[in-house]
This record gives C-alpha cells, structure tokens and sequence, in this order.
C-alpha cells in the first residue's frame, strides 16, 4: 500500500512539473511576443516570426489590417525552384492553397531577399480571418521552407469608432470620430464657433485636458489658431513620431485662457492599422527651433551682433521657403516685411533677402520697383550669407546668417530684447526663379523671442504620405461661333484645384474671367473680328491690380517684367504697340473689375470648392463704372495655331486661344456654350448693358 502510494504520488509529481514548465514556456512566449510588438514603430498586430524550415527563411509577420501582411526583416536564399508565397485553410501548409503575390503584385517566382520590409495583400479580397497559414513554399517539390500560423481566435486591425467631443463652450460638437489608423483621427460633423482667443486642436496624456499638452496640427498642417467649422469632416494627423497609443485625450483648448472647450477620451489598447505615414528623423543642428508648419521649421542661434538660422522644409525641388520679419511691431504683416526666400535648384542652393511692398510680384511702376521685390533691385543690399544647404529625403535644410542690426535701411532690426512678430510662406519658384504666389502662410500673428535664456524647442519630425490630388474644377472652352465679343475682368486664381491645376503653371494670385469663367479656351476663326472688353485696371500705379491684356506665342505672360532678350523671342499679336525707342507700350489698360472674395475669407481654403460654379457664386464682383479698353483682333494665316491671352504686367494669368480654320473641324471634347449656363455668366451679363 505504502509502495502504491509512492508510486502515485511520483507520478502527480511529474504531471505537476510538466504543468509548470508548460505554463513558463507560454509565458515567456507571450513575453517575447509582447516585446516585439513594443519594439520600434507600431506596425499591427504580430502574429510571430516565420518558422524556418529550409533556404534561411526568417522574418516578423504583422497583420495591418484584414487583408495585408507586412513582413518585416524577410530573408530566402532564392535557391528554391518554384517557390511563392503561399497561403490557405488547411491545417498545414500542402499543396491546397493559393498563391500571394508579392510586394509588387506580382505572382513571379520568388527571387533573393535580404532583410527586406514589405506588404503582402491577400488576392480577390480574401481575408486574414478565412486562412490559417502564410508560408514560403515550393510548389515543383512540395516543400514548406517557412511558415506562420494565424490563431483561430485572431482579430485583425480595422478603423474604430471613438466617442463624441463633449460640448463644454463655443458650439463644440461633433459624431463619434474614427480611428482610421495609429496616426490619423476623422472627425465627422465637427463644429466649432471659431471665437476663442488663442484655441487649437491640442492633445496629451491624463485623465482630463491640460495645459501639459501639446497642440496637434489642423486638417491642412497648419499650427495656428483653429478656424471656425460648421458640421464637417476633418481628418488630424498625429505629428512627427507620436501614435493614438501616445495620448489619452484630443481637445479643442484655448491656451489664452486654459480653457477646455470640448474633448474626446482615447481609449487603451486600440486595435487599429498602422499608419502608412512614414516618419523622417531630422535634426537640427542649432539650439533653438520652432515649428511653424507640419512642413516648415525654423531654428537660431545669436552669436555677438549675428543671427544664424536655419530653414528645414519637406517641400518640392522647385519650391522656396521663405521667412522674415513682419511689417508691423505688433502683428505678424506681410506688406512691409523684410525676409528671406531660401531655396535649392540643380546645382546650389540660395538664401535671397527681400522686400515686400504689395502682394504682387515686382514689378516697375513709374519707374520704381514695387511688389516682392530682391533687395538688390530696390537699391538695397541683400544682407544674408548663405552657409549650408542640403536636399535629402524631400526635406530642404539651408542655413544663414545676418547682422541683428543691418547697415541697409530697408532691412528690419532684430531685437532681443523684447519678442519679435515674424512672418513665413512656402511655395512654388516661377519660370525666373522667383517666388510665386505663396501656397502655404499663416493667418494669425506669430512672435518669436530670438532671446531666451534657456532653448526652445518644439520642433518635430517631419512625416510624408502619398497625397492624393485634388480633383480639377472642369475645364471649360467657349466654342460658339456666334460669340465675337469677350468681357474680360479679374477674380482670383482658386487654389490647386483652379489656375495651378488647369494649366501646370504657378499662380501670381490673379487670374483672368473671360464671359464669367476662369481662364477658359478660346477657338477662334480666322478671318473673324473679335473684340475683347478689357477691365484689368488702367492705374499704372498699382502694382497689383494694373493689367493691360496682352496677346502672344508665349504661354507665361508678364511680358513688361522679362529681359530685352527674352521679348526679342516672343511674337506680340496684340495689346502692344512700340515707342520711337522700341518700348513696349499697352494699348487694352481698362478700368478695374474684379471679382473679389467676402470679408474675413480664408483663401487657403479654395479647394473645399468642388466645382469653379460653386466657388465663382462665393466671390463678390465690384467694378469701376467707366468704359471697358477695347481690344479688337483679326486672326489670320500668319497666326500660329495656339496663342495665349496674358497680363501684360504679371505672368501666369491667361490661358489659350485656339485658332481654327473652321468650328467644325473642332476636336472632340469641345464643349460649346450653353444658356443652361448663365448663372455662372451673370456678373459679365451686367457689364454688358
């Protein structure tokens, strides 16, 4: 009896040592796979690392979402003879199951891989949930050279619903937001009065909104004071490296005040795809940096009477950065700011001081140089030392340098002694190296102290995303051949969607109406006579609002602003006349008409428009009550087949003017003019009487 009992026992003692070395095995293995999902960037859900059976098979496989794997650190040897990725519902990975295409899309036989990161999307829609293995198979030998499981119980990534901002004060309100991934919230139906004093998407970690936390970019980048919303859909990016895992809460909060005006808590532990945004690590190499936009970021330091900055931007090779002192001690202003307009061609890279007198590209009024114009060319001295510059990873980084109190009268001080009120744009170069119409600037004042006695800094990583383009307003070109007479007039160029995305050219700003729409094709006959009624400004003083319609060869315009040299290569057809000299001379300068936006419009939001119909009823036309200029042509067989309508002043206004010799031998596309149309007709229907 004493025997059997020792036996027994012997025996509950090794099933409880095997029961505790299992449950330790588990345990480190759930260990070890939670360490690997914490280390680096969020990049899913881990499922494990791929068994390596032959051919030096290895990896981390990752679920971004229902139907994409990303493989991360993968290896094969490339030696297999018909090998694919390989995928099924069996229990074991055999030859029932279908082929994954790579990383391309492809279902090529898969060649040598080394320490390699991609995603691997299931075909025709199959899910992760569907399938219980991905595997590096051999189809010719039915071999299995490494393999991963799915757990029966797995749940893959996808976008989650959060809760609704809590309405505390200034109409704060919105549905339930969206977690689209580990960086990007929608909000959809948000409100926002737009009256706080200093109020922005603000964001951090605790139980409630503080002041400890940090302000969160809007939908377009931008690090100012938000806007007033009126029940729409937004989507915020999370900045540099921070995820949804980094915060606790979102906030619309007014720093002025330290007030909350409503917030939404983030749950733990979401379940979300990771972000497709990758981040780019920067440094700055001088102590103080401030971000003024997603994009742009600028960092000091004083030294003796000098400034050192540096400019860093995730902008395009032919875009400028610019920034500078404003023209105002207390606001941030353009008109009157000193600044600087750093950019890098092909061969160097250039820190170019300017001087702002009008929101008009320079140009010579009654002999003086007015609009944004180089130091240089106002009888100024161009006061910046370039030092550095580099292009890597889309990001631009020039650096420079200026005396705090310059010896050029037209160069604003730099104090140290109190804060500074600062100015800052980035956009497109022209033709001539020159800035265009900037895309991106503030709208509030921004004031920097170039002083402290600690560093500041605020700065983060810069991140880039596949943008998707925003869809053109339609293209519109007056083919009746019953239209003999044009109204020409102003109105503004409508962002990426208008002027810029309908010709591939920058935008000065301005652009031309013709019968009610911007910029659009003209076919014209020869033989006929046209008249174009020309109201562009007849003031020779006004850098900004003087354009004579020019016709020409030459696509840009601006024909008063080029070099004798470049003039000498462009055919005028119309709109010029030359002096005893050879000068060139206007002869279409009208009275002013232009289609002007509403008080307090925010121009930068141009795009929301999805059609030019809807974006022209926004506008408000004011005109001068005098004659139009009249501009009367006879197109003939010395004219080329396509000519352009411009400013004789400024360039990038106009587009083209087909001429035919016969509206029915029009190309297709062509769409005629239609009275179905006339309410967006209605503001040249006016002039005309």
């Amino acid at each position: 009896m004493t025997l059997s009992n020792n036996v027994l026992c012997l025996q509950l003692q090794r099933r409880l040592l095997l029961v505790v070395v299992t449950f330790f095995l588990l345990l480190s293995s759930a260990l070890a796979q939670g360490e690997e999902e914490e280390d680096g960037p969020y990049r899913g859900k881990y499922l494990g690392k791929l068994n390596s059976y032959h051919h030096q098979v290895s990896g981390d496989v990752y679920a971004v979402n229902e139907f994409t794997f990303l493989i991360v650190g993968f290896n094969y040897d490339g030696n297999g003879a018909d090998t694919f990725f390989w995928s099924g519902a069996s229990n074991r990975p055999g030859p029932q199951g279908f082929i994954v295409p790579d990383e391309y899309g492809k279902t090529n036989i898969l060649d040598r891989y080394h320490n390699k990161d991609f995603t691997l999307t299931l075909p025709d829609r199959k899910k992760i949930t569907e399938i219980k293995w991905l595997a590096v198979y051999d189809l010719n030998n039915q071999n299995n050279f490494g393999d991963v499981y799915i757990p029966e119980d797995f749940e893959p990534p996808m976008p989650q619903l959060g809760g609704t901002f809590s309405k505390r004060s200034h109409n704060v309100s919105s549905s339930s937001i969206q977690i689209l991934d580990s960086k990007t919230i929608r909000i959809k139906d948000f409100t926002y009065d737009g009256q706080g004093k200093r109020t922005f998407f603000w964001t951090g970690v605790g139980a409630q909104p503080s002041s400890r936390g940090s302000k969160l970019p809007d939908e377009r980048g931008y690090l100012d004071p938000i806007r007033k919303y009126n029940m729409e859909t937004i989507d915020l990016q999370l900045p540099g490296d921070k995820t949804i895992f980094d915060i606790d809460w979102i906030s619309v909060y007014d720093v002025a005040d330290n007030e909350n005006y409503g917030h939404v808590l983030i749950n733990d532990g979401l379940n979300v795809p990771p972000s497709l945004v990758k981040v780019i690590p920067f440094e700055f190499s001088l102590p103080n940096c401030r971000q003024l936009h997603k994009d742009l970021q600028v960092s000091w330091e004083v030294f003796g009477p000098q400034i050192t900055f540096q400019l860093s931007g995730q902008v395009a090779a032919n875009d400028y950065m610019s920034f500078g002192i404003s023209g105002s001690d207390v606001s941030s202003q353009m008109i009157g700011s000193d600044v600087v307009v750093a950019y890098i061609d092909e061969i160097r890279g250039y820190s170019v001081d300017y001087n702002i007198t009008s929101l008009a590209p320079c140009v010579q009024v009654l002999g003086q140089n007015k609009g944004v114009c180089r130091d240089d060319v106002v009888g100024g001295l161009d006061s910046f030392q370039l030092n550095t510059y580099a292009r890597k990873d889309g990001i631009n980084t020039i650096s420079f340098r200026r005396l705090l109190k310059s010896s050029d009268d037209g160069d604003k001080e730099i104090f140290l002694d109190r804060s500074n009120y600062v100015v800052w744009a980035f956009g497109q170069l022209d033709s001539n190296n020159e800035p265009a119409f900037h895309t991106y600037y503030p709208k509030s004042d921004i004031v920097i102290d170039f002083n402290t006695t600690e560093p500041v800094n605020d700065c983060f990583a810069f991140t880039s995303q596949k943008e998707t383009p925003p869809q053109l307003w339609e293209r519109t070109r007056i083919t009746d051949a019953s239209v003999r007479s044009f109204n020409a007039y102003l109105g503004p160029s409508g962002g990426l969607r208008g002027y810029q995305g309908l010709t591939g050219h920058v935008s000065s700003g301005l652009a031309w109406y013709i019968n009610g729409y911007m910029i659009p094709e003209l076919y014209l006959k020869r033989g006929l006579t046209y008249t174009f009624k020309v109201r562009g400004g007849n003031n020779p003083h006004s850098p900004e609002h003087y354009h004579p319609l020019v016709i020409t060869d030459d696509p840009q315009g601006g024909y008063d602003r080029l070099s004798d040299a470049k003039q000498s290569e462009i055919r005028v057809l119309a709109g010029v006349e030359f002096t005893r000299r050879g000068r060139p001379k206007p002869t279409a300068a009208g009275p002013l008409c232009l289609s002007r936006y509403p008080p307090n419009y925010d121009r930068r939001l141009d795009d929301i428009f999805p059609t030019f119909k809807k974006f022209n009823r926004s506008l408000i036309t004011e005109c001068v009550d005098e004659a139009p200029a009249l501009l009367e042509i006879t197109p003939n067989i010395t004219w080329p087949d396509t000519v352009y309508y411009n400013s004789f002043t400024h360039g990038n206004m106009g587009w083209k003017i087909h001429i035919v010799d016969s509206y029915t031998n029009l190309r297709n596309g062509a769409r005629p003019l239609t009275w179905s149309l006339a309410i967006i007709l209605l503001p040249w229907m006016v002039l005309q009487y």
